[in-house]
């Protein structure tokens, strides 16, 4: 793979870009404080913009590096306050395997936002990085993220039983992928 860092990607609706600095009230007040949108996540609700200001620092620090990627989504009529987020939260080189993770802001769900964010991303990591597959998981519970993936097509692997912890405890991932050479035929 030929790593390219986070950059400014473009949709009909959305800007993918990087995070600032001037981002932490947004990030804070439209996501990552709500119990409602972490509830399938890993990570916590922010109990103060204190603790989305240190992430959003390191995450800004990272953009050094190629192989990060932590892209803001904002909508093209209101670029300066994000409304979710979405990365790559596993990179296996020998494979050439990326793992996708995302969120939204509860205000901007039924949109077909994290649809049309997540299309533009394996596109990206398909055709400028040189990925050979591109995966992501959820939470079976949270069947939204399911059909966020399908409507990407990407194809169900399977189910890992017990296989990841959130905020909701123990639970079984819904596992979805594709391939380059499937995306090279559609």
């Amino acid at each position: 793979m030929e790593h390219k860092g986070t950059c400014l990607l473009e949709t009909d609706r959305l800007y993918l870009g990087r995070f600032t600095m001037k981002d932490v009230h947004a990030v804070y007040e439209n996501w990552a404080k709500d119990p409602h949108v972490t509830k399938f996540l890993s990570w916590p609700a922010h109990v103060d913009p204190d603790l989305t200001r240190q992430i959003l620092l390191e995450w800004i620090e990272s953009y050094l590096k190629p192989d990060f990627y932590q892209w803001s989504i904002t909508l093209k009529d209101c670029p300066e306050n994000p409304i979710g987020t979405i990365s790559a939260v596993k990179i296996d080189e020998e494979l050439g395997s990326i793992s996708i993770g995302y969120c939204l802001g509860s205000a901007w769900w039924n949109r077909g936002i994290m649809t049309e964010t997540l299309s533009a991303i394996i596109s990206f990591f398909f055709e400028q990085v040189g990925a050979n597959r591109i995966e992501a998981c959820h939470d079976t519970e949270n069947p939204a993220s399911g059909k966020v993936m399908q409507k990407c097509r990407m194809r169900y692997e399977g189910t890992l039983r017990q296989g990841g912890k959130n905020n909701r405890g123990i639970v079984d991932l819904a596992v979805y992928s594709i391939l380059a050479e499937e995306y090279a035929t559609l």
